[in-house]
This record gives structure tokens, sequence and C-alpha cells, in this order.
């Protein structure tokens, strides 16, 4: 018995292209967005759906854009985001206005003193900076790094507690060799002055995508901890460098480790063409394919 025709509304429709646009593999949604305004065919409703989901895909990927003065990079996150599309780069004290969607920096002001660390924080910041920049050179070629204060910018001195946040973003993007790859780390450091000690915790996550005649997908995600004494700022970024180097090289070996010896049988069944029609997609009936219910399941958006 055929399936009853139902006709998606704008939110159903908006919620789905959020899904598509949010779950796009690393430095792809710039071509997911193109595909899908065109199977939308609808601009009020694309136009909501990447206002939405642009912002939030940008930060959880780390993304990193090209300064307007040609200074450097800036990092996308929620670390050192400031406003809803300002971004502070505390190596260079500068904030920077984001236009999310096209993934561009259209401006660039000096930070203000409010909105950068104390004195104090910033001697620890810049050292484990510097001892970031030097690893993420020798490890992530194509790869970028920040330290932000996230808890106790305004300390003054000795006696407070506070976290700093180290960000390593990387990115392989070979669209016209049909793969793209990223690396993400984050470390949070909290230094706790009261006993002495820094407890680092990191979060790491590898994406990869072959899409040449198949799709295969790679999204490991690995979690940490490690800890060190209170030293002096150098002292400090040292050994928390250290221990970010150690942990993140044991993991990549222990991927390697993993993925080398795979047969190629196992990606066989996935070696299938992918078809290329001009049929315009049936938004009258969407729900004869599986992955529509699915994802109006998840988005709670099925009845």
């Amino acid at each position: 018995m055929a399936e009853e025709e139902c006709e998606l509304n704008e939110k159903q429709k908006r919620e789905i292209a959020k899904w598509f646009l949010l779950n796009s593999p690393a430095g792809e949604i710039q071509y997911i967005a193109k595909d899908l305004r065109s199977v939308l065919n609808d601009e009020k409703v694309y136009n909501e759906a990447a206002s939405e989901a642009f912002p939030l895909y940008n930060k959880s990927h780390l993304i990193f854009l090209e300064l307007p003065n040609r200074s450097g990079d800036v990092l996308v996150t929620s670390y050192n985001e400031l406003e809803e599309n300002e971004f502070l780069d505390p190596r260079t004290a500068l904030v920077a206005t984001v236009d999310h969607v096209k993934q561009v920096c259209t401006d660039v002001r000096p930070a203000a003193d409010e909105e950068l660390s104390s004195p104090y924080i910033e001697e620890f910041r810049c050292a484990l900076d510097a001892e970031m920049l030097k690893y993420v050179a020798e490890a992530y070629p194509k790869g970028i790094c920040s330290v932000y204060c996230v808890d106790g910018k305004d300390v003054e001195g000795p006696g407070s507690n506070f976290e700093l946040v180290v960000v390593i973003s990387a990115a392989k993007n070979s669209p016209q060799n049909f793969c793209n790859g990223s690396w993400r780390s984050v470390w949070n450091i909290e230094f706790k002055e009261d006993v002495q000690m820094l407890e680092v915790r990191g979060k790491l996550q590898v994406g990869a995508h072959y899409y040449e005649e198949g799709n295969v997908q790679l999204d490991a995600k690995h979690e940490c901890k490690d800890a060190t004494i209170f030293q002096a700022p150098d002292d400090c970024a040292i050994s928390i460098a250290n221990i970010i180097r150690h942990h993140e090289a044991e993991y990549l070996e222990s991927l390697e480790a993993s993925y080398a010896n795979l047969p190629d049988t196992t990606f066989k069944d996935l070696r299938r063409k992918l078809p290329v029609t001009r049929t315009q997609f049936p938004w009258h009936n969407t729900l004869q394919f599986s992955l529509t219910r699915d994802i109006q399941k998840e988005l709670g958006i099925d009845k």
C-alpha cells in the first residue's frame, strides 16, 4: 500500500536543511549549501536555515579565516566569540567581524582593554601561545592554533585560579582528488594555584571524507586527561606543550594502527558509482525516503 503523500511545511524544510548543513563533512558546507539551495528552490527557507546553521558549523569545526589586513588568521570558536559575529585574536589584539555564511572576515578593529586579559594572565597565555606555535608548525604544516583565557582573565596577580584553552585546527582539503580531512583539538588547562597544580583536559577529533566512486567517512573522537605542577609562565608553557604533544602523537599512532590493516574488501560494497540525475526533488512526497523519516524523527518534526 502506497504511503500517503505529505507536503513538508516551511519549518520542516528549514529544519531538514539545517540538519544537512550541520552534518556537512569538514570543508564541504559550501558545496552542500549550493546543492541544497537548488533543491529547496525557496530563498526564504534557505536563508533562514543558512543563517542558523553556518555559525554553529563554523564554531564546531574551528574554521580559520584570513584577516582583512593580511596580518594573519583568526579562529572561529565559541572560546573567542565576543558578539554574534565578532571574534577575538589575542595574539594580535584584534577583533574580526565574520560573515558566517560566506565564511570571510569583513572587518577588523583593535580589541578594547576590557576584552583582553590582565597583564598577569597574559604572561601565562603568551608563553603558552609561543610554545604551541612551535609545536603546530612541526606537527601540522597547514594548521593554526590560539590560546584563550576563558575564566579569570581579570586576575591581577598570584593567589587566584584561572583557565586557559588551547585550540588547534588543521585542514587538508583536496576536492579535485575527492577527499578532505580535518584535525581539531581543544585543551582546557585549569591553573589551580591553591593546590599548585595544572589540570589538563583534551578533546581530539579527526574527520576525513573520501568520495571518489563511493562515500566513506571517518569521524573519530578521543578525550584524555593529565596534570602537571604550577610553575613560572615559561615552565608551565613547556610542560603543557609536552603533555599535548605526547597525547596527540599517541592518539595518531593508535589511529594509524587501527586503520593500517584494513583489507580492501572492507570497502568493496561502498565503491558504487553515485548517480547523477536532473530529477527535481519531490518535496510533495519526501516520506518515501527513509532518510527523510529518520531526520524528521531526530528533529522531532515527524508529526
